[in-house]
C-alpha cells in the first residue's frame, strides 16, 4: 500500500531586521551631519566664494528692506512673535505638556531634551565659530550674540520637525498631514528669510541652522526609535 506523502513546509521566511525601519532617520541624521560640518568648516576657514555670495544677497536684501518699510514692518512682526525662538519653545511646551498628560512620559521627556540640545547645539556652535553679524550704516533691525548658526532658522527647524514627528506618530494622515507639512515648511522658510530680509545674518548662517536643526531632530528621532526598540520584550 503506497503511504500518502508528507505535506510541503515552505521554509521560514528570514525574519527582518528590528532596526530596519530606523536606519533612515539615521541615514538623514548622517547626511545632514556632515553638511553641517562642511559648511561650518567653509564658514571657519572664510571661504571665498561662500563669503563673495554672502555678502552680494546681504547688501541686495538691505537695499530693499531700506527701499521697502512697509514689507520691513511685516518682516520685524514676523521675526519677533510669529517665527521668534520662544514663539517655537512655546508650542514645544504644549506639546509636552499634552503628552505628559496623555502618559507619555518618555516621549514627553524626549521631545524636551531634543529642544534642548538643539539650543545647546547652537549656542556651541555659535560660542565656536564666533561670526560677526552684518553692519550696516542704516539698520533696520538689530540682533546680538555671534551670527552662526542663525538661532531663529535653527529654533523653527527643531520644533517644526518635532512637532511633525508627533504628529505622524499619533496617527495624522490626509489633508491634515499636508496642512501640517505645508505650515512646518512655511515657518521653517520664514523663520530665516526674515533674518536675511532684516540683515542680521547672512545666508550661510540661516543655511547652517536649517542643517543643524534637521540634523538635531533626525538624530533624535533615530536615538528614540533605538530606545524604544531595546525597551520592547
Amino acid at each position: 500500500m503506497r503511504s500518502p506523502s508528507a505535506p510541503v513546509v515552505s521554509p521560514p521566511s528570514p525574519a527582518r531586521p528590528p532596526l530596519a525601519g530606523l536606519t533612515g532617520a539615521g541615514a538623514v541624521a548622517a547626511l545632514l551631519a556632515v553638511l553641517s560640518g562642511v559648511l561650518t568648516v567653509l564658514v571657519v576657514a572664510e571661504w571665498g566664494p561662500l563669503f563673495s555670495f554672502d555678502r552680494w544677497a546681504a547688501q541686495e536684501l538691505h537695499r530693499r528692506a531700506v527701499a521697502d518699510p512697509g514689507a520691513t514692518w511685516v518682516n520685524r512682526v514676523l521675526t519677533d512673535w510669529v517665527w521668534d525662538p520662544w514663539t517655537m519653545r512655546l508650542l514645544t511646551a504644549v506639546a509636552v505638556i499634552a503628552l505628559w498628560l496623555r502618559r507619555e512620559r518618555l516621549l514627553a521627556l524626549w521631545t524636551a531634551g531634543t529642544a534642548a540640545l538643539g539650543a545647546a547645539v547652537s549656542q556651541g556652535a555659535k560660542a565656536a565659530v564666533g561670526r560677526e553679524r552684518p553692519q550696516w550704516p542704516d539698520p533696520v533691525d538689530s540682533a546680538h550674540f555671534a551670527a552662526f548658526p542663525s538661532g531663529h532658522a535653527m529654533t523653527a527647524a527643531v520644533t517644526c520637525g518635532l512637532l511633525l514627528w508627533l504628529a505622524r506618530r499619533h496617527g495624522a494622515g490626509g489633508w491634515l498631514w499636508r496642512t501640517a507639512v505645508l505650515v512646518a515648511a512655511v515657518s521653517v522658510a520664514g523663520a530665516g528669510l526674515t533674518r536675511l530680509w532684516l540683515g542680521v545674518h547672512w545666508s550661510a548662517d540661516v543655511l547652517g541652522g536649517w542643517l543643524f536643526g534637521g540634523f538635531v531632530v533626525a538624530f533624535s528621532v533615530s536615538v528614540y526609535g533605538r530606545v524604544t526598540l531595546s525597551r520592547e520584550p
